[in-house]
């Protein structure tokens, strides 16, 4: 297996203060998670975000504790989960996602949110540079598509034809389809959307797919499609369709390839914001920080079950191959 470890991400820690990183919390803090998926399902990234606490002298069940709500793919929960962080008085909320940010900007103008990765979060602060009220973070925004469309193309050049899987209510839904159907046309494909708001339409999608003779899928980034990861890759292989994720928890489920930015590392960094918070500063004067490291994993088993070939030049652009 060729990876390149998150752990050495952390070595940028060494450049904070040396007083920042050795000063303890004097109190016990509830952090509020405002998540997409469940805890098994998110481990990556909690373990990214602890390992930032943890350097930043924060020890759980000593002086921070996690209160993790989990909507499971329906973003219709947010709003009441957002509401019973609030009621349990937490100093923070972490949130994934637009709509979760969405929901605990609209639950609370007192409590400090948190972004830990959005994929529009001009939909929710004032500004990057002055976010304004009490809502601040991470993006999780880059125009990736092209890329990953160029990615599918040379793993399987006979693509003519290509699908976005998105769901459309999502607010950042319809902005990656018109950047779907540029990025198709510069490289002469045929572009289709799927639109898949629930559990039920994840198999009509690949029914869809089939009739339209749909040869490559772009699966967007969505909690609902998250929360079905297992469904959708196998759905994908049993229809011997390539398809490129936003997500490692989709290469895990089995899934042929992500390239994305790194996820793990947005929750490292967030957990920096969660501290400026705790010792005095105000989300309204922190600035919405963009992301910088990315990763390209491929999962050689996934390519075998659908026949597919990877070339070596192509694994050796890879962060991760999974065997």
């Amino acid at each position: 297996m060729k990876r390149r470890e998150f752990i050495s991400l952390l070595g940028g820690a060494a450049t904070w203060p040396l007083t920042a990183r050795a000063q303890q919390a004097t109190k016990s803090y509830r952090i509020g998670m405002l998540e997409t998926i469940s805890p098994a399902l998110n481990a990556a990234h909690l373990d990214a975000f602890r390992e930032g606490l943890r350097q930043l002298g924060y020890v759980e069940g000593k002086n921070y504790v996690i209160e993790y709500r989990s909507a499971d793919g329906r973003a219709d929960r947010f709003p009441s989960l957002a509401a019973e962080l609030v009621r349990l008085g937490v100093d923070v909320i972490v949130a994934r996602g637009t709509p979760a940010a969405v929901a605990a900007k609209n639950a609370t103008e007192t409590i400090p949110v948190i972004m830990a990765s959005v994929g529009d979060p001009l939909l929710i602060v004032d500004s990057l540079a002055r976010p304004g009220r009490n809502v601040t973070g991470l993006s999780a925004f880059v125009e990736m598509t092209s890329k990953r469309l160029e990615l599918i193309k040379e793993l399987a050049p006979a693509t003519s034809r290509i699908a976005l899987f998105a769901n459309m209510s999502n607010p950042v839904a319809p902005p990656q389809w018109e950047e779907t159907k540029a990025a198709a046309r510069s490289l002469g494909i045929q572009a289709e959307l799927l639109d898949v708001r629930s559990q039920d339409d994840v198999g009509r999608g690949f029914e869809l797919a089939v009739a339209r003779h749909v040869n490559a899928l772009l699966v967007a980034f969505d909690g609902l499609f998250q929360a079905n990861a297992g469904m959708i890759t196998q759905l994908a292989a049993r229809n011997r369709l390539p398809a490129i994720y936003v997500g490692r928890e989709f290469i895990e489920a089995g899934g042929l390839m992500t390239y994305e930015v790194s996820f793990p590392h947005l929750y490292f960094r967030a957990a920096t914001y969660v501290d400026r918070i705790f010792k005095g500063a105000k989300p309204a004067d922190l600035p919405v920080e963009q992301p910088t490291k990315f990763e390209l994993i491929i999962n050689l088993k996934a390519a075998k079950a659908i026949g597919l070939t990877i070339p070596e030049s192509f694994l050796a652009l890879a962060d991760e191959v999974i065997e």
